[in-house]
This record gives structure tokens, C-alpha cells and sequence, in this order.
């Protein structure tokens, strides 16, 4: 079985994305799983929160511009610290394949072939997680058209659920634009609890309420250590492993498992 392509985005910025898109890659791969970690959001956050420094030629952006018929990525994988988890870094160049790729009649299906040329070659199973974009552009639409599922990090806040209706809206649109009607939702992944508040609680109990079980059970909470630990290039699991962001993660990466087909 091929590695399954899991797109992490919302295209509302400051939800925990990159965090969850880091730390959920660290913790399978944690968990004796081979990962790779896609970072498309021009800004290389997840490259620099995992210590890689983002260099220029190294990101997917001339992949994608090339349309390559072989298989360029496995020259463009960096390894990382951390044993089974590997990455293609950003960089800034990757904003102008917004202007660069519209003209292109497949500008929307680019990483999509890229993926299945490099996915279809691999012997081991394993996943490959997209950190996409904060907004609605080309880049974020080429991951969605080439992803098997979406995960949704939403922030426990007021109008959290105006949000997720654009989300959910923004999926069909997705299916509509690519074709790809196959695009499942993984699941929404609450983020930046804060227990002190009825706030917190009330969009948890809403969210699940409309939502119900495609909302994980893993809620993950705000704390000083998850913010800290991006400048230190680290996931949460290494920057402080026992606490409790690092525990959340974990438990998420549990529960995404346990979700995936043929668990037990």
C-alpha cells in the first residue's frame, strides 16, 4: 500500500497549523512510521520549527514549475533530526508560483502527479503531510487535489463555527474545481485550549455538535511550551516531552491512527 497524502490546512491563519502539521508528523514518525513533511507555505515555518534551514532550490516550487515527468522530489527530501521523519523545506519563491502556474491549463493537478510518481515508487507505507498556505490560492488547491484527506486545525475561539462552515465550504469547492471527489475529510483537530475559559468549552461542545465524530477526541491546549518550542527548532516531543503539549500530540497521532483503515 502506497503512503497516504494527509493535507493540514485552514485558510484562516494563526489556528495552529504548522503546529499540528510539525508535531503530528513528529509523533508518527515517533511512533515507527515513515513521514515526510511537505512545507508549501512560502513563510517555511514548519522547516524552521523542525531545525532545517530552508534553502533556496530546495523547496517544491521548481518541481512545480516544471511539471517534471520523473520523479524530482527524492532529490529535494532532507532528512531531519529525528529518526523516520524527513522534509522538503519552503521558500519564499514559492508565492510566485500563485502568478507563475495560472497560466497553465494543469495548474491545479501539478503536486497531485508529482505525489503519485514519488508515492507509487515508495516499498514502505507511510505518510506524507501537506502544511499548506493560510489562504485559498494555488498552492493550497494543489495540495487538496492531491491529498487523500484534509485536517483541519481550528481554534477554540468565537466564530469558530462561521470558520468551519467557510472550511467545509471551501472543500466542495475543492471537489468541484479538481475533481477530485475522492477528497475526504480527515477530521477537525480543536486547538489552543485554554481550560479558564467557558469559551473554550462552549465551541468544543458546539463544534462537536455538528460535527460529532469527524471531530477528534484529542483536544489540543494552548501553552507557553508548544509556543516556544518552533524557535527552538524542535518539535514539542523533543523541546519538553513530558508535558503536556507533548502528551496531546501524541494522543493525536494515536487517535489519527487508529482512525485509518484496517486499525485495530
Amino acid at each position: 500500500m502506497s503512503a497516504k497524502i494527509v493535507a493540514v490546512a485552514n485558510q484562516k491563519g494563526g489556528v495552529g497549523k504548522t503546529t499540528t502539521s510539525v508535531n503530528l508528523a513528529a509523533c508518527l514518525a515517533e511512533g515507527g512510521h515513515d513521514v515526510l513533511l511537505i512545507d508549501l507555505d512560502p513563510q517555511a515555518n514548519a522547516s524552521s520549527a523542525l531545525g532545517v534551514e530552508a534553502v533556496d532550490g530546495r523547496s517544491i516550487y521548481g518541481a512545480l514549475l516544471d511539471g517534471a515527468e520523473s520523479d524530482p522530489l527524492p532529490a529535494l527530501i532532507q532528512p531531519t533530526a529525528y529518526e523516520r521523519l524527513s522534509i522538503i523545506t519552503a521558500e519564499q519563491d514559492l508565492a510566485g508560483s500563485e502568478v507563475e502556474l495560472a497560466p497553465h491549463d494543469d495548474k491545479l493537478h501539478r503536486l497531485r502527479r508529482l505525489l503519485e510518481r514519488h508515492v507509487g515508487q515508495q516499498e514502505r507505507q507511510g505518510y506524507v503531510l501537506l502544511d499548506c498556505p493560510p489562504s485559498l490560492g494555488i498552492l493550497m488547491t494543489n495540495a487538496l487535489a492531491a491529498a487523500d484527506s484534509i485536517l483541519v486545525p481550528l481554534q477554540c475561539e468565537f466564530l469558530a463555527l462561521d470558520g468551519l462552515a467557510k472550511i467545509l465550504k471551501m472543500i466542495e469547492k475543492i471537489k468541484a474545481a479538481t475533481g477530485h471527489e475522492q477528497l475526504a475529510l480527515e477530521g477537525i483537530v480543536l486547538t489552543m485550549y485554554d481550560s479558564r475559559t467557558n469559551l473554550s468549552q462552549q465551541v468544543v461542545n458546539d463544534v462537536r455538535q455538528v460535527l460529532g465524530s469527524q471531530v477528534f477526541q484529542t483536544i489540543i491546549p494552548r501553552t507557553v511550551r508548544l509556543g516556544e518550542a518552533p524557535s527552538f527548532g524542535q518539535p514539542i516531543i523533543a523541546y519538553d516531552p513530558n508535558g503536556i503539549g507533548a502528551q496531546s500530540y501524541r494522543e493525536l497521532a494515536k487517535e489519527f491512527l487508529g482512525r485509518q483503515p484496517g486499525a485495530r
